[in-house]
C-alpha cells in the first residue's frame, strides 16, 4: 500500500507540473501576442490626446456636414467595423469614425465610464481634431447613449441623429450588468490571461460564430477581417469595456433625467434580427420616436443587430437625408 501511495503522489506531482507547464505556456502565449497586438495595429487615422490619453479618430469624405459614428458595446474595431457604411458615405459627406477609450486604437483610461465624461471626451476629440460642425450623429446599440447625451450638452452643434438598432435610454435604464458579472469574472479572465482564448481564435470556425450577428463580415475585404480580431484579441475584457458595461443603467438615467424633446430629426433604424426580433425591444423602438417631433423608426428586413454590415446602403441613404435636410 505504501508503495501505491507513493506512486500516487508521483503521479499527482507529475500531473500538477504539467497543469502549470501548460498554464506558464499559456500566460507567455497570451503576452506575446499582446506585444504583436500593439505592433500590428497601426492607427489608420490620427490620435489626439484628451483629457491626456491618446484617442483615435478616422475621417474621410468632403462636405459641410461631418457624420460622427459612434460603434457599439464590444465593438473592438470600429474603423473595421464601419467600413461598409462610410465607404457609402465618402463620396457624399465627410465622416469621423472615433474609438472610445479601450477600443480600436485609442488607449485606455483610468477615468470612470459614465455617460457625462464620454460625451466630453468626444466634444474634446472634435474640436483638437479640427472637425467641423454641424454634426449628424449616428450611433449604433449603446452608442446610442453617448450620441443623445452629446446633443444634450451641445445641442447647437447638432444637425440630426441616426440610430443603427440603438437602444433607447428608458430601455437601457432596466439595464443589469450580469454580463459585465460574466466578462469580467474569474473564469473569464482565466481563459483570457492564460491564452486560451487568443488560442480559440486561430479557429475560423470560431472566428466565423463570434461575427454570426455581423454577417460574417461578408462586406469586408480580408486585411480588414484579420485587423478586426487582433483588437479584439488585444482589447476584449480590458478595463474601460467592462466599464462601459457596469454603467449602463446609470448612464441611461441620466439621459432620461435630462430629456426634453430633440430640436432636431432623429431616425431609427431597427434590425428584425433575421425574422426573430423580440416584442419588447420592438416596443421600445417605436417608443424611442418620443424623443424628437420629427422623428421616423423603419425596421430593416433580413438584418441582424450590425444592420450597417448587412444593408449599408439603407443606412447611407437615411444618413444622407438628414445631411442634406
Amino acid at each position: 500500500m505504501k508503495k501505491w501511495r507513493k506512486r500516487l503522489v508521483k503521479f499527482l506531482i507529475f500531473d500538477l507540473a504539467i497543469v502549470l507547464l501548460l498554464l506558464g505556456t499559456g500566460v507567455i502565449y497570451q503576452q506575446v501576442g499582446l506585444r504583436q497586438d500593439a505592433k500590428t495595429l497601426d492607427p489608420p487615422g490620427k490620435l489626439y490626446e484628451v483629457h491626456g490619453d491618446n484617442m483615435h479618430l478616422y475621417t474621410g469624405g468632403e462636405g459641410d456636414v461631418t457624420v460622427v459614428l459612434a460603434s457599439g458595446w464590444g465593438t473592438a474595431n470600429p474603423y473595421v467595423d464601419y467600413y461598409p457604411l462610410y465607404e457609402k458615405l465618402a463620396p457624399n459627406t465627410k465622416f469621423a469614425v472615433y474609438d472610445r477609450f479601450g477600443y480600436g486604437y485609442s488607449d485606455q483610461t483610468d477615468k470612470k465610464r459614465d455617460v457625462d465624461t464620454v460625451a466630453e471626451e468626444l466634444h474634446e476629440l472634435l474640436q483638437v481634431s479640427g472637425q467641423k460642425p454641424p454634426y449628424v450623429l449616428v450611433g449604433h446599440s449603446l452608442g446610442s447613449l453617448e450620441t443623445i447625451r452629446f446633443a444634450q450638452k451641445y445641442p447647437d452643434l447638432v444637425k440630426g441623429i441616426v440610430m443603427i438598432d440603438g437602444g433607447s435610454p428608458e430601455y437601457y435604464s432596466n439595464d443589469d450588468d450580469s454580463l459585465a458579472d460574466t466578462i469580467g469574472g474569474f473564469a473569464n479572465k482565466f481563459r483570457i490571461q492564460t491564452g486560451l482564448f487568443r488560442l480559440s481564435m486561430q479557429s475560423d470556425m470560431v472566428v466565423e460564430t463570434s461575427n454570426a450577428n455581423r454577417n460574417e463580415l461578408k462586406l469586408e475585404p480580408d486585411d480588414l477581417k484579420k485587423l478586426d480580431t487582433t483588437a479584439l484579441l488585444h482589447n476584449y475584457g480590458n478595463v474601460n469595456t467592462l466599464d462601459e458595461l457596469r454603467e449602463i443603467a446609470a448612464n441611461a438615467k441620466v439621459v432620461v433625467n435630462h430629456k426634453q424633446t430633440l430640436p432636431f430629426p432623429l431616425t431609427i433604424l431597427t434590425a428584425d434580427y433575421l425574422g426573430a426580433s423580440e416584442p419588447e425591444w420592438d416596443k421600445s423602438q417605436v417608443e424611442f420616436k418620443s424623443w424628437s417631433d420629427d422623428s421616423k423608426q423603419v425596421t430593416i428586413k433580413d438584418t441582424d443587430h450590425y444592420i450597417h454590415q448587412y444593408r449599408p446602403d439603407i443606412v447611407a441613404d437615411e444618413i444622407l437625408a438628414l445631411v442634406k435636410k
